[in-house]
Formats: C-alpha cells, sequence, structure tokens
C-alpha cells in the first residue's frame, strides 16, 4: 500500500516500465496535481488547502520506508502531488498556470533559499518537505499575480 501512495498512485513506476529510468516521474506527478488542481479550480481556498495537507500528509506516511539513509528514490512521487498541490491553493486562471511552473522549477533546480536545506533533512520529511516548499514559493509568486490581475 505504502509504494502504491508514494509512487503517485502508479504513476512514478511508469517511466522505468517506459524507457527504462525514473527520469520525467516528478513530472509526470506534478501533471497529476494539476488535473486535480483544474478539478478543484471551483472550490473555497480552504478545499484545496484541505487537499494539499492530505497529499503532504500522504507523503510523510507513505515515503518513510524507501527514505532510508537519505535516499529519494525518483519512482517517489506522491512529493510532487503534494507539493503542487501547495502551490495551487486558491488560485485560476493565470496565476495557477505560473504557481505550477514556478513551484516545478523551484522542485528541479533547487536554487531558491531553503530548497536544498529542506531536502537534507533526510527521511521522509526530506523527501516531502523540499518539494513543499517549491510548492510554497509558487504560491507566492501564483498570489502575488492573482493580486496584480
Amino acid at each position: 500500500m505504502k509504494q502504491l501512495i508514494a509512487s503517485g498512485f502508479g504513476i512514478g513506476l511508469l517511466p522505468r516500465r517506459i524507457w527504462g529510468s525514473d527520469n520525467g516521474a516528478g513530472t509526470l506527478g506534478a501533471g497529476i496535481a494539476a488535473v486535480i488542481g483544474v478539478l478543484l479550480w471551483n472550490t473555497p481556498w480552504w478545499i484545496d488547502a484541505l487537499v494539499a495537507m492530505t497529499a503532504i500528509m500522504l507523503s510523510l506516511w507513505a515515503t518513510q520506508p524507501f527514505s532510508k539513509n537519505n535516499a529519494d528514490p525518483g519512482w517517489i512521487t506522491i512529493d510532487e502531488i503534494a507539493g503542487t498541490l501547495t502551490s495551487l491553493i486558491g488560485l485560476v486562471g493565470w496565476p495557477w498556470l505560473i504557481a505550477l511552473v514556478v513551484a516545478r522549477l523551484a522542485d528541479i533546480f533547487k536554487v531558491l533559499p531553503g530548497t536544498q536545506k529542506a531536502e537534507s533533512l533526510g527521511g521522509a520529511l526530506g523527501v516531502t518537505a523540499d518539494d513543499v516548499v517549491a510548492g510554497l514559493y509558487g504560491l507566492a509568486v501564483g498570489s502575488l499575480l492573482a493580486g496584480i490581475l
């Protein structure tokens, strides 16, 4: 059960089966979160937050057995789902899209303050925290844009 959830309900296992590596698994996980985010467009912001918090809790629980010795296997995608859902809280339209892109880039490149430090926490917390920090950057940028528009 934990592997199924950690892999984003199997989405993280697809790249290895298709092209023999885990490359792109995180982006597929973010794509699943984007679909969920679109489905939540017409809900109050607190529903978005509740869904994101649920994903964060699932990530912390499900990744624990696979994150020994600071491992972050590429097939684990529930953390990308959690981080991406965090970035989309209460947003729609262009701000939503910009938040999604910023969060994904922040997670991939880990150059923004706090992302590398969060990842270095180790264990399930490290696996999840860098994605949530990246998601918070996306949410901040998206919210600023929403305020301007």
